[in-house]
């Protein structure tokens, strides 16, 4: 029975050994966390393995994130840092964007830190007085331009991003603006439902004037009748351009044209009115996030997206934020179907990630 009593006595003490672990999340210790590496097998000091993981970590972070081309074309440079929790076992949990500097650079950094969790990387967890403990990481992941080419391919056209005379057109932004709405026809055969959107149309104006389409982007999936009427508006911009200029020549350039398409007729004017509301509540849910006030943030944009469920232009908007916020799952379905309708790939790399 004494016997007895004694097993009794170390199953206890196991057990409330066990409910007191240290779950702590250290953002100090005196043996950091370590980026898996061969670098563990060297015969070495801790120190000396510290510095050898962390020129493998940053090696591993360039080879693998992408500078966005919106911070490109911002021209942003900088830091942005990535928080994560280093768990006992070496596994990654908690991600999240401590520093964005806009223009997608923080969500190119997360995706890295993503794709170690993808891989199930198992890092050497740290240390707090000898014994194995969680700990905060935060990776810096700086972005950094080089001087580019003055000039990018799309597909075989070769297309001049720098200048010394930008592309222009005759009046300027307004003269565009009423030379489209002149210009754009809404298909009569939209009427009968109230198709309503919006399309992006990427032309490149040639060295010599003429005007071709790169691409275009369907917002609403309003289909080809609204594609044709689109590309007609943009084309007949022919012979009001003055081509972009570089180092003497003129040369191609390209511009997005954004272009709306409203129905005409007065059974569709609540729908109209609808989807203008719509767009004006999305962005005051985008403002409400940027406040901080993201709780009533998120209600104006799932109000605005309970409007216009096949809106990709909003979903897009409620993704990111979704993303911003590191609600991953949530962000998967609103990107996902965003790019079913839309038939746009800008997500791919994101997508791969935060959808399981």
């Amino acid at each position: 029975m004494r016997k007895l009593l004694h097993v009794i006595a170390l199953m206890l003490l196991s057990v409330a050994s066990w409910s007191q672990a240290d779950t702590t999340i250290y953002k100090v210790v005196e043996e950091m966390p370590r980026f898996p590496s061969i670098c563990e097998t060297l015969d070495t000091t801790i120190a000396v393995k510290q510095q050898c993981a962390n020129q493998a970590m940053l090696a591993y972070v360039y080879e693998r994130v992408l500078y966005p081309q919106e911070a490109i074309n911002e021209n942003i440079q900088g830091t942005a840092v990535i928080s994560f929790v280093v768990e006992k076992d070496g596994s990654i949990t908690q991600p999240s964007i401590m520093r964005d500097l806009g223009g997608g650079t923080g969500l190119a950094a997360l995706g890295v830190v993503l794709g170690m969790q993808e891989q199930a990387l198992r890092w050497v967890p740290g240390r707090k007085n000898g014994e194995v403990v969680r700990v905060q990481f935060s990776l810096p992941v700086r972005f950094r331009l080089r001087d580019p080419d003055p000039f990018v391919l799309v597909g075989r056209d070769t297309v001049y991003t720098i200048y010394d005379e930008a592309l222009s057109f005759e009046g300027g932004a307004e003269g565009l603006q009423a030379f489209l709405d002149e210009a754009l026809d809404y298909p009569t055969s939209g009427n009968d439902s109230c198709q309503i959107g919006q399309m992006d149309i990427q032309v490149l104006v040639e060295g010599d004037g003429n005007v071709r389409i790169l691409n275009v982007t369907d917002y609403n999936d309003l289909g080809f009748d609204f594609w044709y009427s689109a590309i007609d508006a943009a084309t007949s911009t022919y012979g009001n351009w003055t081509p972009a200029v570089y180092e003497g020549r003129s040369v191609n350039s390209a511009l997005d044209l954004s272009l709306s398409f409203l129905p005409t007729i007065e059974t569709c004017a609540n729908t109209v009115e609808e989807y203008t509301a719509a767009r004006v509540v999305a962005d005051e849910g985008l403002q409400l996030i940027e406040d901080e006030q993201v709780e009533a943030g998120f209600a104006k944009l799932t109000e605005a997206v309970d409007a216009f469920p096949n809106d990709s232009q909003i979903l897009m908007a409620r993704g990111q934020a979704y993303l911003n916020n590191n609600q991953l799952s949530e962000a998967c379905e609103d990107l996902s179907k965003a790019r079913r309708i839309a038939l746009v790939d800008w997500f791919d790399n994101i997508l791969s990630l935060i959808c399981k």
